[in-house]
């Protein structure tokens, strides 16, 4: 180790100029913290999927899943990536089980299912970061029944995707009795035209009750979202 010895007192006041420049700085520094803190937005808070206009209800089972597309810019504020220009829509996926026992949706498949009834799987970190021309180097991949893969990325820190992908993306391998879950899958609707939502579905297969039983397919139609309010 190499110290350094100092002519000068360690604590020594500092001089006039020293304290207008650490002003200075401060100013500047609490003028970027307020604008930070201004532009920090959250998701909605979450209801449950009853609540929702797009949305599936199966009674006898007694659960219910909506989904909610971020539809433009300003709806998808929170995030650190602007996805619609990319050509990714963020949908949030609202899982309530009105039942007393929980749910599986560990070998769940969440697919989107366009107006030609193309399905299209959800995206995973690297195949944003492909498009958005970040490298991504430590991604890796691991082959899972179906194609949704719920915490098992493995994910570069210093990326902004995948910090959205760590703190929103859809997660929950089981919803408990009386119980609302949430998150974000996001799907790439680049080539799909203006109106990408328009005959479209979110397709949900192979949940199972507590018994491990598969429920009944759920099919959402995503056309029944409202329209964006300007």
């Amino acid at each position: 180790m190499i110290i350094v010895m100092r002519s000068r007192p360690l604590f020594a006041p500092p001089s006039r100029r020293c304290l207008a420049r650490m002003f200075t700085l401060f100013a500047v520094g609490a003028c970027a913290a307020a604008s930070s803190v201004a532009s920090d937005h959250a998701p909605p808070p979450v209801k449950p999927a009853t609540s929702y206009p797009a949305v599936d209800y199966h009674t006898k089972e007694q659960v219910a899943i909506a989904a909610v597309p971020c539809l433009t810019r300003d709806q998808c504020r929170f995030f650190h990536v602007d996805y619609l220009r990319y050509g990714f829509m963020p949908i949030r996926i609202i899982v309530t089980n009105l039942g007393d026992r929980p749910i599986s949706l560990s070998d769940a498949r969440i697919l989107f299912v366009d107006s030609a009834g193309d399905r299209i799987q959800a995206a995973e970190p690297r195949d944003v970061e492909r498009r958005i021309g970040y490298p991504g180097p430590n991604q890796r991949s691991i082959p899972v029944a179906g194609p949704i893969k719920l915490h098992l990325h493995s994910r570069n820190p210093a990326s902004k995707v995948d910090s959205d992908f760590n703190e929103y993306e859809y997660a929950a391998l089981a919803v408990e009795a009386h119980t609302t879950r949430a998150g974000y899958l996001f799907y790439d609707i680049n080539g799909l035209g203006p109106n990408p939502l328009h005959g479209a579905s979110l397709v949900l297969r192979e949940l199972r009750n507590a018994d491990g039983r598969q429920l009944f397919f759920f099919q959402i139609p995503l056309d029944k979202s409202p329209p964006p309010q300007h």
